[in-house]
């Protein structure tokens, strides 16, 4: 496992996981290896919609320094790229768990809107 250029100095641990999961696609990111095991990139940016391909691949590479992710290449023409969730990813899935109920609760409570990725998806085929 790569060890991540950002390593502290932190205050506590939620300093620590905070440095992991910070920018706004990672959770996102983790989430979606969660519910589909594993993605190409394509599969990925369509799950994410208004991700850029370049914070994407940007937000991809940290979560693999992290070991979070593991990116397998297929020695294939074209080359195949596929994405899925090492064991410390799904541990961070876990604890990341109350945190997505929070946050549903937050959403249910102030009748904010979710978007529908499924719709999104849809969509985007047409």
């Amino acid at each position: 496992m790569a060890k991540s250029s950002r390593r502290g100095p932190y205050i506590c641990g939620i300093d620590a996981a905070l440095d992991v999961v910070s920018g706004k696609w990672k959770g996102l990111i983790l989430w979606e290896l969660e519910a589909h095991g594993v993605r190409r990139f394509a599969q990925l940016r369509r799950g994410l919609p208004g991700v850029s391909e370049k914070m994407l691949t940007q937000h991809l590479r940290e979560l693999e320094e992290d070991g979070l992710v593991h990116r397998k290449v297929h020695a294939e023409v074209p080359p195949r790229v596929e994405y899925s969730l090492t064991e410390h990813g799904r541990t961070l899935n876990q604890a990341l768990g109350p945190l997505g109920a929070w946050g549903s609760e937050r959403i249910r409570r102030e009748t904010a809107e979710m978007v529908d990725a499924a719709s999104e998806d849809r969509a985007a085929l047409r």
